[in-house]
């Protein structure tokens, strides 16, 4: 049993690829950033090389996965008890890790094998909830305004409420330009008007084993309390829907009490809790 790490892009997909497309709810981050990189090059995300690596079972079956680009935070699917510390030792031995996105279960094991390896100290990031969606409910009433996918023109507003999204969430990158042209070139944004004036959106992924993940999905302060995201929501939702998505899934910030009642709402439910734990020399 052990990790086996690379930054092959190529050679990843081939050992985990299959194991990850057994439960693309689950999995939903690593194939989208998996996709991401082989399309569109390893160094996407920044300048260094991912590190991508997956556990094997003694029979030699694979049984779980990770994924760092950084400088995003370390993504570790569900993995047998004894590969969680492991995972931390593996990914100590390349350098100094930031940060890590874990199921909530093993933070304690991650945290106690890194911090034994790297010393430091680390302290609680954000905590997620993953939802899937079982069968999608509009807003009853919806808000007034309609629904219309977003175009090049939009890009300069888009700039702004991209930044505005990621500032709020703290993981902001250095340039938003490459996310969102993937997402406008892709069809991917969904903007809500109200009175001919843009007032929310939602975005969605490209889709990766028949799912499709909503994010992005933003309200401008003027404009909130007036339903407009549930709706963006509702639209970027049946849009994955149209475009062959099975599954459709998105994450919530559980300190947001706002989202995490919405979405129930609209028809996801709740799958697994994750959280990420930062950490410093």
């Amino acid at each position: 049993m052990t990790w086996r790490l690379t930054s092959d892009v190529e050679l990843f997909e081939k050992q985990a690829g299959q194991f990850l497309r057994s439960e693309p709810v689950r999995h939903t981050v690593l194939l989208t950033v998996v996709a991401a990189l082989r399309s569109r090059g390893p160094h996407v995300y920044g300048t260094d090389d991912p590190i991508l690596g997956w556990w094997t079972s003694p029979a030699g079956s694979v049984e779980g996965a990770m994924l760092q680009t950084p400088p995003y935070p370390l993504t570790l699917t569900e993995v047998p008890p004894e590969a969680v510390p492991e995972a931390a030792y593996a990914i100590a031995d390349r350098g100094l890790l930031n940060a890590a996105n874990l199921l909530v279960k093993d933070i304690p094991a991650f945290t106690d094998a890194w911090l034994s390896r790297a010393g430091g100290t680390c302290e609680a990031g954000m905590r997620s909830r993953l939802f899937r969606l079982t069968e999608l409910t509009p807003p009853d009433p919806m808000p007034i305004g309609a629904a219309r996918q977003a175009a090049p023109s939009d890009r300069a507003l888009l700039v702004d409420w991209f930044s505005d999204f990621y500032d709020y969430i703290g993981e902001r990158p250095s340039d938003v330009g490459p996310v969102l042209d993937d997402r406008l070139s892709g069809d991917g944004i969904t903007i809500w008007e109200a009175a001919g004036e843009p007032v929310a959106m939602a975005a969605r992924s490209r889709i990766e084993a028949a799912m499709a993940r909503i994010q992005y999905v933003y309200t401008p302060p003027v404009h909130r309390r007036q339903g407009f995201g549930g709706a963006a929501t509702t639209a970027a939702t049946r849009k994955a829907l149209d475009a062959g998505a099975t599954e459709v899934v998105l994450f919530t910030d559980l300190s947001n009490p706002t989202s995490n009642a919405l979405y129930p709402r609209l028809g996801y439910r709740p799958i697994e809790d994750r959280a990420v734990v930062e950490f410093s020399s």
